[in-house]
């Protein structure tokens, strides 16, 4: 990984290029983020830096925590992340990542919590095809055929069910900058990306482009 941010995503519109063809865009505020922790091999055995995004009231951080930011001189956080960086070198406790270390045109991955759905079905969980819905079948949106049932006498590991739906670690990779505002800290990112409005998201360069 050579550079990341932490940000929080706005909201979705659109933009128009110099062709006047609609982009659709996320609006994603990208910082500032503060280097809280700088680990090195010597010290930690490998090569980090823990960054501090979003403001937060005292009382709601413990004292552990607390003493964390005194220690590095900072203000308090509401998210701390940890990116192992190729090069540290550069980076000091205190500076700031602000959203002009990605350029225009670049390709990045964004990773966040996708949106819970609550308990879901196995239709909507994972497109299964419904039963005939004449009154006679009474099979319409069950699951259907477990298995055998004397041999092995058990539902296999991973079988589609009903469950929890959403709600996981999602990450959206090779998406474009198409804008970037360093003065209000706003980074355009073509396309959508996981989570809702005001969730938090990780931006990193993209490791396929």
């Amino acid at each position: 990984m050579k550079k990341a941010i932490i940000g929080k995503k706005v909201g979705m519109t659109q933009i128009f290029d110099e062709n006047g063809k609609v982009i659709p865009v996320t609006v994603v505020e990208a910082g500032p983020c503060v280097v809280v922790q700088k680990k090195t091999v010597e010290t930690d055995g490998y090569n980090a830096i823990q960054v501090g995004f979003g403001e937060i009231r005292e009382k709601l951080v413990n004292k552990p925590k607390k003493g964390h930011f005194a220690k590095a001189g900072v203000s308090l956080r509401r998210t701390l992340k940890e990116f192992k960086l190729e090069d540290i070198a550069n980076y000091n406790v205190g500076d700031e990542i602000k959203a002009d270390i990605f350029e225009i045109g670049e390709k990045v991955d964004v990773s966040g919590i996708s949106k819970g759905k609550g308990f879901a079905g196995v239709i909507k969980r994972w497109n299964f095809q419904r039963g005939p819905m004449s009154h006679g079948s009474k099979f319409h949106r069950a699951v259907g055929s477990m298995g055998a049932s004397s041999d092995p006498s058990r539902t296999f590991k991973n079988k589609k069910m009903p469950g929890h739906m959403g709600a996981a670690n999602t990450t959206v990779l090779n998406l474009q900058v198409v804008k970037i505002m360093a003065d209000k800290n706003i980074i355009l990112i073509k396309g959508g990306i996981p989570g809702p409005n005001k969730g938090t998201v990780v931006i990193r360069n993209s490791v396929k482009a």
